[in-house]
């Protein structure tokens, strides 16, 4: 049964094989933790077994968070997590929070199809952009972002409560 009412986009074929990208369902949440885990572990942060059950749970119901998966021959080899936010100056905006892609498929364009389903995903929602954050150090990936999205030059600040 897939996991949320998510549309499903048509499949993308890059290289060697056929990129699929949709909602997650049931049968991959096991995957889907270690991929997650994996994200956490890269930003050396570390999230209790709750965590990434809450994560499941709003990912099935749809309505606050949603995922996607990109499959690479049929396997799960990347995620995708965002919301949407009210704003006070344009339309409703996505937030991408997350996006993991397994190292081991990297320059396959798994990452630049994730982030091209949620920008779909959040034109049918009526959202006026899409925006995410990532590291500064983060390089690999800031080169991909830089492809496919403008750095305003905003510093993000947090103050835990």
């Amino acid at each position: 049964m897939p996991f949320g009412a998510l549309p499903l986009p048509a499949p993308w074929r890059y290289g060697r094989g056929m990129l699929t990208i949709g909602p997650l369902g049931e049968a991959d949440h096991a995957r889907w933790e270690e991929l997650f885990r994996a994200y956490i572990a890269f930003y050396e942060r570390e999230l209790d077994q709750a965590a990434y059950d809450r994560a499941w749970h709003e990912f099935g119901a749809d309505t606050r968070l949603h995922a996607l998966g990109a499959w690479l021959d049929g396997r799960l080899v990347g995620i995708t997590h965002f919301l949407v936010h009210p704003s006070t100056s344009e339309a409703d905006l996505c937030y991408l929070e997350d996006l993991f892609t397994d190292p081991g498929v990297r320059g396959r364009g798994v990452a630049r199809a994730l982030i091209g389903a949620v920008r779909d995903w959040a034109r049918q929602q009526g959202c006026g952009s899409v925006y995410w954050q990532t590291h500064e150090t983060n390089a690999v990936a800031r080169r991909l972002y830089d492809t496919v999205a403008s750095n305003e030059g905003f510093i993000v600040y947090t103050a835990p409560v």
